[in-house]
């Protein structure tokens, strides 16, 4: 390898470094990474920012906004009904919601659709004795693999085919990704509905009942004026306790003294509970009882629901370093971490990404923050649907989608064309007014991808991507089977600890140059990347929905681990084998 080569191996490592130690955000990891190259001169400007203007980053954008305008109009409110059916045998329930949650996802943005659903599949679990925990990494599950179906179901499918057509090959069209999508996607079906009772964990046990199958909060109230419980002891006070709720520590001023049944309550005494977050609500009907942190004084807020993003400038900050009030126009009542215990006062507590925050904030909060990814998955008001559903636009708003949809099957218009027209009719129908439109665009996610773009364009240029390919074309005397192994392992690696779409870009290079050499339909080839790059079942971090599911399903990183590999394993066998039997 030349000098250029070099560079541009160890700034692809040092990005890598990066986003493991979680130094920067993974958007500036790219970012810097690209400057370097530039300083360095390995690529020219014109080069460097080439993917900026994109086709596919153009595509993912307006798909962005042609999702948030279905999702606006509240058509999903009438799709949870049709789901769930009756009983609790997981090995018929599972397939029964996760085909059609599938099926939504192949030609939409799969977050939305967990996001619509966490609460409902947890209440309807709940109710039959079910561990919500046994049923909501199957949804995470169904929504990516559904993803991998079509061209338009993920970031992932929509950037290799924009990739794959920049380097002079045909363009992948919408259905050509089911030969292996379909194939993963009955993998993790019966993979789940067979064997997902052993796999999947259990948070909560079914006798418990209902609420402590929920999860565990931790929530402040301070004493007010007009508490009638000021004076009184702990024991004669009438506080929550038992399993709905404990009382963990009272804080008054500076100190933080032990729940004795005999420490007497005074005015201005902050209580910290941790227990079912309905405790907290039931609290905030008492007289004299508040939340810690005052929004309006003397007015009851609307709650709502927020799951934490991994891009958040809340991650490692406590909500008092953050200043949250004035910030984010809302304050947080309660904090829900997987299922670890939260020790010390709300507000000196360092947030995480997939945190599930309970905020008291005005009416209408949703639309301000529920389409920025940058700082929550989703926002929802708590206990209540989304959206409310609105027949004319909904059925508007599919329209707009069906016809995107056929325009690009029948290979009409190319996709980032008919997206973009369907994300200005979804504009131009009042699906979405223009500001929510601009909050439905993922900034992080496009700047992501035009940064990966310019470091792909260096991997291939330098001549990197033909070393990598020239180790795996080392590995054709023990057949194209290894070879194809090792293409899928090392990008299904890569996704699970940076992106998937950095992945699929830095990867794609070398795919393509290793099918020439080989002799093979490159587009095989380029297929093994695009599976293997939206295959994130390993790790909470390897994909948003599964992130936004882990605070809800109580869930530790190795229920992942446990789940998913047998899962990876198995869409990677059948992934190579389709290719190989059809291409090779």
């Amino acid at each position: 390898m030349d000098v250029q080569s070099w560079i541009t191996l160890v700034v692809v490592c040092a990005i890598a470094l990066a986003l493991l130690r979680d130094w920067v955000l993974p958007e500036l990891s790219f970012l810097g990474g690209l400057c370097a190259l530039l300083i360095a001169g390995v690529i020219t400007p014109q080069e460097a920012f080439a993917g900026f203007s994109n086709a596919a980053v153009i595509a993912v954008g307006s798909l962005f906004i042609v999702a948030a305008g279905i999702e606006e109009t509240g058509l999903f409110r009438i799709v949870d009904r049709r789901l769930f059916g009756k009983g609790n045998q997981l090995s018929r329930l599972l397939p029964r919601f996760m085909l059609p949650v599938a099926g939504l996802s192949a030609f939409m943005n799969n977050t939305p659709i967990v996001a619509m659903l966490v609460q409902p599949l947890q209440q309807w679990a709940a109710r039959r004795g079910i561990a919500p925990s046994k049923v909501l990494i199957p949804l995470s599950y169904a929504a990516i693999a559904g993803g991998m179906i079509t061209l338009v179901g993920t970031s992932t499918n929509v950037i290799v085919s924009g990739l794959v057509a920049d380097q002079g090959y045909e363009p992948f069209g919408l259905l050509d990704f089911a030969w292996t999508g379909l194939p993963a996607l009955l993998v993790v079906v019966a993979v789940l509905a067979f064997l997902g009772v052993r796999l999947l964990p259990t948070r909560g046990l079914p006798s418990e009942g209902a609420r402590q199958a929920l999860p565990t909060w931790n929530f402040e109230v301070r004493i007010g004026k007009r508490a009638t419980v000021e004076g009184r002891t702990i024991e004669e006070a009438d506080l929550p306790s038992g399993r709905s709720a404990t009382l963990e520590h009272i804080r008054r001023g500076d100190y933080l003294l032990a729940p004795e049944p005999t420490v007497r309550l005074r005015r201005g005494d902050v209580l910290a509970f941790s227990g079912d977050v309905a405790v907290l609500e039931g609290l905030l009907d008492r007289p004299g009882f508040e939340p810690s942190v005052q929004m309006q004084a003397g007015k009851s807020l609307p709650l709502y629901e927020a799951v934490v993003s991994a891009t958040s400038f809340l991650i490692g900050r406590t909500l008092g370093e953050a200043h949250f009030k004035d910030r984010y126009g809302a304050v947080v009542l309660a904090v829900n971490r997987k299922a670890e215990r939260i020790e010390g006062p709300l507000r000196r507590v360092p947030i995480r990404a997939g945190d599930l925050l309970l905020l008291g904030a005005p009416a209408g909060y949703t639309g301000r923050w529920n389409a920025s990814s940058a700082e929550f998955y989703y926002v929802a008001p708590r206990g209540q649907p989304r959206k409310r559903f609105q027949p004319g636009r909904a059925y508007a708003a599919l329209a707009i989608l069906v016809a995107m949809v056929a325009l690009v099957g029948f290979k009409v218009l190319p996709l980032s064309t008919a997206a973009f027209l369907a994300a200005v009719a979804m504009i131009a129908s009042r699906g979405l007014t223009t500001a929510m439109a601009r909050r439905a665009l993922d900034l992080q996610v496009l700047i992501l991808i035009a940064a990966a773009l310019g470091l792909g364009t260096a991997v291939a240029k330098t001549g990197l991507a033909d070393e990598v390919a020239n180790v795996l074309v080392g590995l054709s005397g023990l057949g194209v089977i290894p070879v194809l192994v090792a293409l899928y392992v090392v990008t299904n690696l890569l996704t699970e600890l940076i992106a998937n779409t950095a992945a699929a870009v830095l990867m794609l290079p070398v795919a393509l140059t290793t099918a020439i050499e080989l002799g093979i339909e490159p587009k095989a080839f380029a297929l093994t990347v695009a599976v293997a790059a939206a295959a994130s079942f390993l790790t909470p971090v390897g994909y948003q929905t599964n992130l936004m599911v882990m605070a809800a399903g109580k869930y530790r990183v190795r229920d992942f681990i446990k789940v998913g590999l047998p899962i990876s394993l198995l869409v990677m066998v059948a992934t190579v084998m389709v290719i190989f039997f059809k291409w090779v």
